[in-house]
């Protein structure tokens, strides 16, 4: 779920019984195998990881952190910073605090769920047409980490999520939200950078891109005095933002120290700028001047020798040198000493040019020196106030997120939700933000109302009629609605659903020797056996992967246990027409459908839910619509017509149009002739011979 970029485990697996935290550490899934790292053992030991902790944070005990009896996150946190300061070679002053993270604080998603929902990315392994891109125009890369992990783990506290939902609505006032975006697009990836200054391994583009950053505090203080807002009611979020420290000192030392667009690496020099340290600007110079001695030093010597093609160059690997064509190479005085020979020149250096070279190269090298140590000590100088940047820069990757969240509600027209302490879902005129994006036409939008009343909602109708799109846009706008963004709809009220679950599509995992229904099997059991009464599952066409009678039947038990077991908010699509007789039975079950209709011969869907159940599947109308050969269709016809006047009473689902007088499945019933003719044979006085007759009489009655 987490999808970690690596995975530190213990070198050998521990026993429990030598566990001091109570954990087996076993071998990891094949997925993950390639990111794995194995850590000395004794680097997981609780005692050594508290005091590693402790030592860290310059803290006697762990309890203001919230984890002193959490022995295997102490355990585990306290082998990852061992790992990192091996790896790091580095004090991690900007690893600042530790935070505790715990499920009942979110709306829980295994990593099927979060799939299916097609997050952060589709079933197909892209990154386009997910939840994420219709949302994410955040101006930061800080900003886009945050939206995704917010999506990841939405947040169950009410006090924290309409916090949230306040900034984005002050933010929404008068488009505040364009005022503040360029702004915030300055700022760049603050977060990263910082974390690399922590590192003394920052590089100069990083200072200067961080100059840039703290630069736009003192402009985004000044616009917010400017709106007049009172910050008390605005969000924590403009409030924090309002008292920030301008870091301005921060500011002028980088300006006066780094250049303006300084090289990548300092390897070659040129970052430090001209006027910040009087050392190397008196080497800088002795470079500088070298070429107009060159220039010089090569007139003086040409009429000094008449040899009027004589150059003064330099090159890396031999340094400086005088240069005579082959012809004319002769006629060099004899003071020039050979240093070179090349196919058509000769190349000489002088005593006086030897010197002069020892000078320049050795400025070259002790300038380069100086700015090492220079450079050295402006990142040790940024140290001090790194956690107080660190900060700063959380906060502002929260701002853009919001702030995105403003524009996008305000683009696509969206709602601001209301939260509920109680157990409940109502959306009017809900719509799917990803299908609305990418659709031509207008996206037909579907109220859902789920309440103790209403807990199941059996939904039937056409392929391609929008169920799964009902079921998906029902659980994002829960994930919204959490994570403090508007919703795509005209109201909505969200309770305090802890947990969403998935059951849709087909897949196999034939690696992992399972097939397409086996994984819908296992992805079932795992619903049925985890989902409790303030759970939101979703559940599409249960026992497709098997025979008619045996997926109808799984059908059937599966929404029974839901709705009298688990008691979930479920909606539950289906093409057994049959499971909607449950309806009758039990009144927080509930039918609704996707209405379609025919119309001059083609199938019209109005992706419209109704109350009730649907009258017709049109499997063969929308096989048609596919491209399915007419011959296929019109042989399929004639075999429906059979099976429905062969069978009449059969549970076949190819028979969607039978009204809900149809014999019931799940009840032992038998025609009324049949059961007088059985209750007149005593088979105990039987024959072979009659036995047999009466057999083909039997046969005869049940036709």
């Amino acid at each position: 779920r987490f999808d970690p970029a690596e995975l530190l485990l213990p070198e050998l697996p521990i026993r429990q019984t030598e566990d001091p935290y109570g954990a087996i550490v076993g071998e990891p899934s094949s997925r993950l195998s390639q990111k794995v790292r194995y850590w000395s053992n004794v680097h997981f030991e609780t005692e050594t990881a508290k005091r590693l902790l402790c030592d860290h944070y310059q803290v006697q005990t762990l309890d203001g952190f919230g984890c002193e009896a959490l022995l295997a996150a102490q355990a585990a946190a306290g082998g990852v910073l061992h790992y990192c300061q091996t790896m790091q070679q580095a004090s991690l002053v900007h690893l600042e605090s530790l935070k505790v993270e715990l499920t009942s604080n979110t709306v829980t998603m295994d990593q099927v769920t979060q799939r299916n929902l097609e997050l952060v990315q589709t079933l197909a392994g892209e990154s386009q047409n997910t939840l994420a891109w219709v949302l994410d125009r955040c101006q930061t890369p800080m900003g886009s980490r945050l939206l995704r992990r917010w999506l990841m783990t939405p947040s169950l506290d009410n006090a924290v999520v309409d916090n949230r939902l306040q900034s984005v609505a002050t933010l929404l006032q008068q488009f505040a939200f364009e005022e503040v975006q360029p702004l915030l697009r300055r700022v760049g990836d603050l977060e990263r950078i910082l974390t690399r200054v922590a590192l003394l391994s920052a590089k100069p583009r990083d200072l200067e891109r961080m100059r840039l950053a703290v630069e736009v505090l003192p402009e985004l203080q000044q616009w917010l005095a400017s709106k007049h807002w009172d910050l008390q009611k605005s969000g924590s979020c403009l409030q924090a933002v309002a008292t920030l420290p301008n870091f301005q000192d921060i500011a002028l030392l980088l300006k006066k120290a780094i250049v303006e667009n300084p090289p990548m690496t300092t390897r070659d020099g040129g970052v430090i700028a001209p006027g910040f340290d009087a050392e190397l600007d008196e080497l800088l110079a002795l470079q500088q001047n070298s070429t107009d001695y060159l220039s010089e030093l090569e007139v003086r010597e040409r009429e000094r020798t008449g040899i009027h093609t004589l150059k003064v160059g330099f090159n890396r690997v031999h340094g400086y040198f005088i240069e005579i064509s082959k012809a004319l190479a002769k006629d060099a005085p004899t003071e020039y000493i050979r240093r070179q020979t090349l196919k058509n020149a000769e190349r000489f250096i002088t005593p006086e040019l030897k010197t002069f070279e020892d000078k320049v190269l050795s400025a070259k090298s002790r300038a380069l020196a100086r700015e090492k140590v220079l450079y050295d000590a402006i990142l040790k100088q940024l140290l001090e106030p790194i956690v107080a940047l660190q900060r700063t820069a959380k906060l502002l990757g929260e701002l853009d997120v919001l702030t995105n969240f403003a524009a996008r509600a305000d683009a696509l027209n969206w709602s601001r939700p209301e939260l509920s302490a109680d157990l409940c879902l109502s959306i009017k005129e809900g719509r799917h933000p990803v299908v609305e994006a990418v659709s031509a036409t207008p996206f037909t939008p579907n109220d859902i109302e789920l309440d103790q009343q209403r807990k199941l909602l059996l939904i039937t109708g056409p392929n391609m009629g929008g169920k799964s799109t009902y079921m998906r846009q029902t659980a994002l706008m829960v994930v919204l609605a959490r994570i403090g963004s508007y919703v795509p709809a005209t109201h909505a009220v969200v309770g305090c659903i802890d947990r969403l679950f998935t059951r849709i599509g087909s897949a196999d995992d034939l690696a992992g020797g399972r097939s397409t229904f086996m994984v819908e099997m296992a992805e079932t059991a795992f619903i049925l056996n985890n989902a409790t009464p303030n759970s939101l599952v979703l559940m599409d066409e249960i026992g497709r992967g098997t025979s008619t009678y045996d997926g109808l039947s799984l059908a059937y038990a599966c929404a029974h246990y839901l709705a009298y077991k688990s008691k979930a908010f479920t909606l539950f699509a289906t093409h057994y027409f049959e499971l909607t007789q449950l309806a009758e039975q039990n009144d927080t079950i509930v039918n609704v459908h996707l209405s379609a209709q025919m119309h001059q011969g083609q199938l019209i869907f109005l992706h419209q839910v109704q109350d009730g159940a649907a009258s017709k599947s049109y499997g063969l109308q929308v096989a048609q619509l596919a491209g399915v050969p007419n011959e296929v269709i019109h042989l399929a016809n004639q075999k429906l017509a059979s099976l429905e006047e062969d069978a009449p009473h059969a549970t076949d689902t190819l028979a969607p149009e039978r009204p809900l007088t149809q014999v019931d499945m799940f009840a032992e019933q038998l025609p009324a002739a049949l059961l007088g003719y059985l209750d007149a044979i005593d088979p105990d006085s039987l024959t072979p011979r009659q036995a047999l007759d009466h057999l083909y009489q039997l046969m005869k009655l049940r036709h």
